[in-house]
């Protein structure tokens, strides 16, 4: 399983507003391309561009940035979460 799940933080929902992107937690050895398939197959939302990090707690950051205007608070919606 490449997602894990998001990260919903007051840093991570002023993202979502103004620059339409969604974090997520993804497994350690997830590439980039996997990243961005799994999302776009789990959410059928394009993707423009996927940034990756290690966190200082060992986990994986993913920080999607989605191609259409209002697709990261569409998929948050699905998940219930705002």
């Amino acid at each position: 399983m490449t997602l894990a799940y998001p990260i919903v933080t007051e840093k991570a929902m002023v993202i979502l507003e103004n620059v339409n992107q969604l974090s997520f937690i993804v497994a350690k050895e997830a590439k980039k391309a996997e990243i961005k398939a799994a999302v776009e197959q789990t959410f059928g939302k394009k993707i423009v561009a996927v940034n990756t990090m290690m966190t200082t707690k060992g986990t994986k950051k993913a920080i999607i940035t989605f191609e259409e205007k209002n697709a990261a608070e569409e998929i948050l919606s699905q998940l219930g979460i705002v």
